[in-house]
């Protein structure tokens, strides 16, 4: 027996039980309603009908019935095979998204999830743990950024790493592209184009990768003086670094990771693409917009903390390795198994023992400085490109 059909004996029998104590020890109808726990209205409907039908007229007569507004089964039908033609790979949310985008549905998310979980085509998810409090957000844009690489198969066979650019504020995506590698170029990338667009930022939270941090003892703390390449970088922008010492403190990260992983592969695989070039083409012209527009959070605050980067200052010799030399006697500093010959200028007769620095640049290039000075841009074989630009640059 069904537990509606449970529920409604056991209401049968207790109706019958007050209804003949009413009429045996003179209970007022009142008190037959309280003793009953409904409502005297509902005590008197019952007694009608009860008096005119029996103990029939006291069963729902909706049980058994489909509701008036119940979907027709070849839709539910329609729902399940396009979950499991075409889509069964994907969780009920990203599923919910494409069924609303791409199919014009119409049903609510509760819906389509109980219909898959009853067909057994989705399982039902766990049951939560104990509740955590959440690290609050950011009250402003451009206050604390996340930068974080996740090494994944994003396309079948073939591992990359993804590279996002976030804010705490409001989980956008600022900048998201695959790369072969995680490490400094690719951090200095992410910050570059963010700082382009939308200006400098206060914060950046990050993990320990050797690329962020000099961490002396394994998952000991990091070294703030003994800087990297990318934190000396990041100290010229006066931008602070915030390192992060597990998963769960950098949650928010991981979480959008976790949803990226899901999600994405499966974007790629209908797009068709297998690709780098075009899969970064793609998230950034197809998928990172509508993912910040699915699940973008409002800030606390609408104004932003993002401060506009003056033209003045060259920031590809901010974002660059540096590395200070001494000039040797025949006026040729060495780096990298490469020989940068310093041309002639109108300033010194020579630059032998000065101290000098070369910038390394994202595409390799190569730029010799002494103090604020540039004395000479190089190709990446270390071939002088003109020394006719001696214009001040930012050391």
């Amino acid at each position: 027996m069904k537990r509606t059909e449970v529920l409604q004996e056991i209401r049968r029998m207790r109706f019958e039980e007050i209804y003949s104590n009413r009429k045996e020890r003179g209970l007022t109808v009142e008190q037959a309603a309280e003793l009953l726990g409904v409502h005297v209205r509902t005590f008197c409907r019952w007694s009608r009908r009860y008096e005119s039908e029996g103990a029939e007229g006291l069963y729902d007569k909706r049980l058994g019935k489909m509701a008036n507004n119940a979907a027709p089964v070849d839709e539910v039908i329609s729902i399940l095979n396009l979950f499991e033609t075409k889509y069964s790979n994907f969780n009920v949310a990203h599923f919910y998204d494409k069924y609303r985008e791409w199919h014009e549905g119409e049903r609510s998310y509760t819906w389509v999830k109980n219909h898959l979980q009853k067909s057994g085509l989705v399982k039902k998810a766990k049951k939560k743990g104990a509740h955590r409090r959440k690290r609050p957000r950011a009250p402003m844009a451009g206050m604390m950024l996340h930068q974080d690489g996740s090494d994944h198969e994003w396309v079948p066979n073939i591992k990359w790493d993804l590279i996002v650019t976030m804010d705490d504020s409001n989980n956008e995506i600022y900048l998201a592209f695959f790369v072969a590698e995680e490490g400094t170029w690719s951090s200095f990338r992410g910050v570059k184009e963010v700082i382009e667009e939308y200006g400098l930022f206060c914060s950046l939270y990050t993990d320990r990768g050797s690329h962020y941090w000099h961490t002396p003892e394994v998952g000991g703390k990091v070294d703030k003086n003994n800087l990297t390449q990318f934190g000396r970088a990041m100290r010229e922008l006066n931008i602070r670094m915030i390192p992060a010492y597990s998963p769960e403190a950098r949650g928010r990260s991981e979480r959008m990771f976790k949803t990226l992983q899901d999600r994405l592969p499966k974007e790629l695989q209908l797009a068709g693409i297998t690709d780098m070039e075009k899969a970064n083409k793609f998230l950034k012209e197809t998928f990172i917009p509508a993912f910040n527009k699915r699940f973008m959070a409002k800030p606390e605050h609408e104004e932003k903390a993002f401060v506009s980067w003056s033209n003045s200052l060259d920031l590809d010799d901010i974002l660059c390795v540096k590395e200070q030399r001494i000039v040797a006697k025949d006026n040729t500093v060495s780096y990298k198994n490469k020989t940068l010959q310093i041309p002639k200028d109108n300033y010194r007769y020579h630059y032998v023992k000065a101290q000098v620095y070369v910038h390394e640049y994202m595409d390799g290039t190569l730029g010799l400085f002494h103090g604020p000075r540039l004395l000479g841009k190089y190709d990446k074989n270390g071939d002088l490109m003109s020394d006719q630009n001696k214009e001040l640059a930012v050391c």
